[in-house]
């Protein structure tokens, strides 16, 4: 857990934390976790396999880092099937759907401001 959720949860604990945005940032935030939550609330449940097919750049380690984060969140599900070789899966949850309007709102407002950043 990276130090911005640690204090974050501290803050919490404690009644301490000034404003909702708090609580949200540390949770979207990390290079990918944003699109994750994007592909599992779009494209549904998804194996570890088929999101880092996805994300060409991760690295395996950082992908499981980033998931357990959601997960730990509960953000994010993981279901594991007892089979060999082992599958999982990874879905939202409830929690986690709720944040897709957000990211929703997040690419159409990058979609609609991009040129404004490219000049």
């Amino acid at each position: 857990m990276d130090e911005l959720r640690r204090e974050v949860r501290k803050k919490i604990g404690k009644g301490e934390f000034n404003c909702e945005k708090e609580l949200t940032l540390p949770i979207i935030s990390g290079k990918w976790k944003i699109m994750i939550i994007y592909y599992l609330g779009t494209e549904g449940t998804l194996r570890f396999s088929e999101i880092k097919r996805l994300f060409p750049k991760i690295t395996h380690k950082v992908l499981t880092t980033q998931i357990r984060e959601l997960e730990e969140d509960g953000i994010v599900h993981r279901k594991v099937f007892a089979e060999v070789p082992p599958r999982v899966e990874y879905s939202l949850t409830e929690l986690g759907q709720s944040l897709i309007p957000i990211v929703l709102a997040m690419y159409d407002w990058g979609k609609e401001n991009i040129k404004s950043f490219t000049k």
